[in-house]
């Protein structure tokens, strides 16, 4: 078991753990919303915190809704700041093309991980260090391993 971090919140009800180990704890939709088949909705969750320095909290789609109804975070992963003490909105999407997706009050809708975040100090220089991949971008390694 590691130490927890007390993260000081303002809601009705705090953002919980389903399970023993699970990275993130489930944020709760405060009202209800429908999203229209491949409509977009800032869906409000009650919550706000305050982290310490040194963290970010990061909003996940919940993988149930994005496998069940096609509804998931829009801007997967969402930052929010360890200065920011605004309430949680989730930025959801439904990609069903046919089906509206209906969230009630309390319905879990995403989760919230919380994470160590360092700030990098970008050094100008001429060249950068030669690599493996070098400046092979997207699908450079292709889907399957060489035989």
């Amino acid at each position: 078991m590691t130490d927890k971090l007390e993260v000081p919140f303002v809601a009705s009800e705090p953002p919980r753990y389903a399970l023993p180990g699970d990275a993130g704890a489930d944020l709760r939709a405060s009202s209800a919303v429908t999203i229209a088949p491949g409509e977009r909705a800032l869906v409000p969750t009650g919550v706000r915190v305050a982290l310490p320095d040194g963290y970010a909290l990061f909003v996940m789609p919940r993988s149930g809704l994005a496998a069940k109804h096609g509804v998931t975070v829009l801007n997967a992963p969402g930052v929010v700041d360890s200065g920011y003490r605004g309430e949680i909105f989730v930025p959801l999407i439904n990609h069903d093309p046919r089906t509206p997706f209906e969230i009630a009050p309390g319905d879990r809708i995403a989760q919230a991980v919380i994470m160590p975040v360092t700030h990098a100090e970008f050094v100008p220089v001429e060249t950068l260090e030669e690599s493996a991949r070098g400046e092979g971008g997207f699908g450079s390694t292709g889907v399957r391993d060489a035989v």
